[in-house]
């Protein structure tokens, strides 16, 4: 994987972490949370599609790495909603 593959890798999370974060409705952060989300919505997404015997919809092919789009969203999705749960909302002053 080249720098190229990595910065078009980190874009797309980003893209898929921000996407996440508009359907759950809570959003923490900027550029680089909503690509940890993004990647750390891969994980989930996947791991959830491997559980429930579901194949991988879209997937981004860079070099000899696949990165689930779909699964992505979703799982970013299920993550911020998660954390959304166990934090405390801001207080209006």
């Amino acid at each position: 994987m080249g720098l190229v593959d990595f910065l078009i890798l980190l874009a797309v999370a980003g893209i898929c972490g921000a996407l996440g974060q508009a359907i759950s409705g809570y959003s923490r952060g900027g550029c680089l949370v909503s690509i940890a989300i993004g990647f750390a919505g891969a994980v989930i997404g996947m791991w959830l599609a491997q559980k429930l015997d579901l194949p991988e919809i879209f997937t981004l092919s860079l070099g000899t790495k696949r990165f689930p789009i779909i699964w992505s969203i979703i799982g970013s999705a299920v993550f911020v909603a998660i954390i959304g749960l166990f934090t405390t909302p801001k207080r209006k002053r």
